[in-house]
């Protein structure tokens, strides 16, 4: 037995290193169009470590040529492949506009707001690559209307906005806990006039309106008048928004009185 696994290891070394000696061959090789076919091969079958060296040589080999476009389009796919979208993306759109009118543009052009998509982090860390996916996929759907990607295309815009919204509702949120109730007040305004149709509006309308009760209380004398009044349209905007909401009969209790603190106020000043 013990016999038998010694025969099989020593075929499993001799493969890899007649595989090695295959590949180191292939990289010595004169003969361009050799290594070109042996690139494609090593691609369509998976294994891109192989292939991305190949064509990253081919770039300068095959410059000007008829095979240029392509060899550069295998080279952008070998690295999304590899998984290192940054700068697949920048290959993607180097090609695009190296190429326009080659048959993979379409594609490439595609591949570039892709693999930003795939680079959006969640939404509580920094949303640069976000801003990106969504500006290149918009670029995309204005390019190419007709695409049969563009239902694709239009799902991830969808999924990133999500992602920036609740980005921007969070750290609303952040200040109203943190009670810094104007930044609060701004920041819930941002998401309502943002994202007009977002499924945190009832949230944000109802945090700004207690944020904005609490700013003014707090603020000194001469700026309390003003605030009450900003205060109690929020209110009203809740109410009217969300009549049978919880939070309305929640708010009224709040908001008890604030005609006369209103009224008070103006007789003081």
């Amino acid at each position: 037995m013990r016999k038998k696994f010694y025969i099989f290891l020593i075929g499993i070394i001799t493969f890899s290193l007649g595989a090695c000696n295959e590949y180191q061959k292939v990289l010595k090789s004169p003969n361009v169009d050799f290594k070109y076919e042996k690139a494609v091969e090593y691609y369509e079958n998976g294994e891109y470590q192989k292939a991305y060296p190949l064509f990253d040589e081919l770039l300068l080999l095959y410059r000007g040529s008829d095979k240029a476009a392509d060899v550069y389009y295998y080279y952008a796919m070998c690295s999304y492949e590899l998984k290192d979208f940054i700068l697949a993306a920048y290959h993607f759109k180097n090609f695009a506009k190296t190429f326009p009118n080659h048959p993979k543009t379409e594609l490439a052009y595609y591949m570039v707001g892709y693999c930003h998509y795939l680079e959006s982090p969640s939404a509580s860390l920094d949303q640069d690559y976000t801003y990106k996916a969504m500006n290149d996929l918009q670029l995309f759907a204005n390019l190419y209307p007709n695409s049969d990607k563009l239902l694709s295309v239009n799902e991830l815009i969808d999924e990133l906005r999500a992602k920036l919204e609740l980005k921007a509702f969070d750290r609303a949120k952040l200040y109203f806990n943190m009670e810094y109730y104007q930044s609060a007040v701004v920041a819930f305004d941002n998401v309502i006039n943002d994202y007009p149709d977002t499924e945190y509006r009832e949230d944000a309308l109802y945090f700004k309106t207690v944020a904005a009760y609490r700013l003014a209380e707090k603020s000194i004398q001469e700026k309390q008048l003003q605030r009450y009044i900003e205060s109690r349209t929020a209110f009203k905007e809740f109410v009217d928004s969300y009549p049978e909401s919880e939070r309305a009969e929640e708010l009224s209790k709040l908001f008890e009185g604030i005609d006369d603190t209103i009224t008070n106020l103006r007789i003081q000043s």
